[in-house]
């Protein structure tokens, strides 16, 4: 099942859980928008960082130059961001898509991140990471996404592990967790290969 990786904020692992996943399950990757530092993408990265050779990086409907919001990032480049330029790559392999930003994050001024999700009509996972906040950001995410009755098929936890703030918003928000993501010493990808290893994934 082709499937969605989007976070609860900016930065927060989205592209190295979509690397594990993509490794381990030999999905194809496709981030319908990357803003900023085109030069070392999210794409780049998963094509440095992922060995397995069923996997497939379709290039971005949009490459945008200023490192921003992606809405604000479209208009430095004189460009508009519109629904109707989305439709998924022609693959017959399952598809990971990775959003640009938060759920909430602005595409356009009257198009969000979570609009672009419901209008693919895919099951999400969603990324959490531990920081003063994330508990906030998590729930507050969950109850966007389920509002617009968007699938969660699960949480991934990235980073140091907190465990009171992940017993938190496992209680509060009943989600399954699928992994958890450690904090690499050596992020290369050898070491996204062994943790890969380690999981027993079937979504």
């Amino acid at each position: 099942m082709s499937i969605i990786i989007a976070g609860i904020h900016t930065g927060i692992g989205k592209t190295i859980c979509s690397a594990v996943i993509c490794q381990a399950l030999g999905y194809d990757y496709w981030k319908p928008v990357q803003a900023g530092d085109v030069a070392n993408s999210d794409s780049i990265f998963i094509q440095r960082h992922v060995t397995n050779s069923k996997v497939v990086i379709h290039p971005e409907q949009y490459r945008l130059t200023t490192p921003a919001s992606p809405h604000y990032a479209a208009a430095v480049d004189g460009i508009r961001i519109k629904a109707t330029d989305f439709s998924l790559p022609n693959t017959a392999n399952q598809l990971l898509i990775e959003t640009a930003g938060g759920v909430m994050s602005p595409l356009a001024p009257d198009f969000l991140n979570i609009d672009l999700m419901q209008q693919f009509n895919l099951p999400v996972i969603l990324v959490s990471n531990n920081y003063l906040g994330s508990i906030n950001h998590t729930l507050l995410t969950v109850e966007a996404v389920r509002q617009r009755n968007i699938p969660i098929k699960g949480i991934v936890f990235s980073g140091t592990e907190v465990p009171s703030t992940r017993a938190f918003i496992i209680q509060h928000t009943q989600l399954p967790v699928l992994f958890s993501i450690p904090q690499f010493e050596n992020l290369n990808a050898s070491a996204i290969a062994d943790f890969a290893k380690t999981l027993s994934l079937h979504l």
